[in-house]
């Protein structure tokens, strides 16, 4: 066991506390030690920025983003990342410099990067944040509360074939067409790297309730157990039934055939608690090929969206290569076509 230090109340009052960390209490943090060998997922750790690489600011619990400078403290839970614009990387405290893997405030090792990003943004880890009986804090301990009852809210999840295939608009504005059709309407983010971007977007739909993984104790969900996954995505419907949600829209990270993404979509649960999908796609020939993935688990989108609805020659082609319409997003956000695809959700969830 490593030196313990004493936490220094000054340090972590001046330390900029990354947006995933937004849930923690800090009066329980009690200590600090350097034991970074143990540090599990959704651990918090206290670092330096000793040099500045692809990410030069940090999102705040607040809202909005810092500038970082060489020297500025920051508070951050060590996760891994998947990104293909960015970096993959993985849960590990290295002591000498760790790695900024995302500015909502993942801290790890990177271990691939985009050839067109910089490298990362360098972090002196300085300490573990531990309670007083020297247990780790970890995101997990401030998670939303859980029941042993299964919710039943209807889901419309949305999927993509890739990032920024349209995935996070989509959802934005189908919340913001059931909102404007009279439902109260949960958005959440089932998986992925924590981030201010899309939750703050899904508040400004109107969404009655936003939430993600994050306050389901993950700050990514990125090589997350997949029963870890499951259970995080049942403790956000629970907490949707909870603010008297009728609908939840429910947007997945990344890709088709993204590890954790592939692994929902074969598992049971995750097919059956869908009522509906919508899928985000960029061209003809990936609608096709995602629409046909998709049908071989027994998944047929209710719709098709993102990149491939800006062009009418696209949206032609695939409409007629895959028998699914093509809503645009001016069409997701308009009362009538969003509430036609939650309308029978809905009554048949109350029904059921």
């Amino acid at each position: 066991m490593k030196q313990q230090l004493k936490s220094s109340a000054g340090s972590l009052a001046r330390a900029k506390w990354s947006f995933v960390t937004r849930r923690v209490n800090r009066q329980d943090i009690a200590v600090m030690d350097q034991d970074f060998g143990r540090t599990k997922p959704g651990d918090l750790i206290l670092a330096r920025v000793i040099s500045l690489g692809q990410h030069r600011r940090v999102q705040l619990i607040c809202g909005r983003p810092s500038v970082l400078f060489v020297g500025d403290l920051v508070v951050m839970a060590c996760g891994a990342r998947y990104a293909p614009d960015q970096f993959e990387g993985i849960a590990e405290i290295d002591p000498k410099a760790s790695d900024l893997l995302a500015g909502g405030g993942c801290i790890g090792k990177m271990r691939a990067r985009n050839s067109r990003v910089k490298t990362c943004t360098k972090l002196q880890p300085i300490g573990r944040l531990l309670t007083a009986d020297q247990s780790s804090m970890n995101l997990a301990d401030y998670a939303l509360e859980t029941s042993e009852v299964p919710s039943t809210i209807p889901v419309i999840g949305v999927f993509g074939t890739a990032m920024n295939s349209g995935k996070t608009h989509a959802t934005a504005r189908l919340t913001h067409g059931l909102v404007a059709a009279g439902y109260r309407v949960a958005t959440l983010k089932g998986t992925g790297t924590g981030a201010y971007g899309d939750f703050n977007l899904y508040e400004d739909a109107g969404a009655d309730f936003v939430a993600d993984f994050t306050d389901a104790g993950m700050g990514t969900t990125y090589l997350q157990p997949l029963e870890k996954i499951r259970d995080g995505i049942e403790t956000l419907l629970q907490a949707s039934e909870r603010q008297g949600c009728d609908i939840a829209v429910m947007e997945i990270a990344d890709g088709l055939f993204q590890l954790e993404t592939a692994a929902l979509l074969q598992d049971a649960w995750m097919r059956n608690r869908m009522s509906s999908l919508v899928f985000a796609c960029g061209d003809p020939v990936a609608a096709y090929g995602g629409a046909m993935h998709l049908g071989q688990l027994g998944l047929k989108p209710a719709a098709l969206t993102g990149m491939i609805s800006c062009s009418p020659m696209a949206t032609a082609e695939t409409e007629t290569i895959t028998g699914i319409p093509v809503l645009t997003a001016d069409e997701l956000a308009d009362p009538a076509e969003a509430s036609s695809l939650a309308a029978g959700l809905i009554k048949a969830n109350k029904a059921a």
